[in-house]
């Protein structure tokens, strides 16, 4: 295995995780950010108020796309089987 193949496909394994790691982190820091601007207005400093929605937030998400997050996982895994069915061949 050529270290331009490694690096291909160590960039495809970073790409993989951003994309499938993005919604949910999105999620969490938009429920932060909205809870931030409200504790803010009310001078409420409660540390439960902010980690509790963060945690609901994320869940939901990942429950929604949790269709979406294996479909990308699957492709990913099958690209690295037909890569090493293929270093076999060669």
């Amino acid at each position: 295995m050529s270290p331009e193949t490694v690096v291909e496909i160590g960039r495809e394994a970073l790409w993989t995780l951003m994309t499938v790691s993005a919604p949910m982190l999105a999620a969490g820091l938009i429920v932060g950010l909205l809870i931030s601007i409200f504790q803010a207005a009310t001078q409420i400093n409660e540390m439960t108020m902010t980690f509790v929605p963060k945690i609901i937030a994320v869940l939901v998400t990942t429950l929604v796309l949790l269709p979406w997050i294996l479909s990308n996982l699957t492709a990913f895994t099958r690209m690295i089987f037909d890569r090493i069915a293929g270093l076999g061949a060669a």
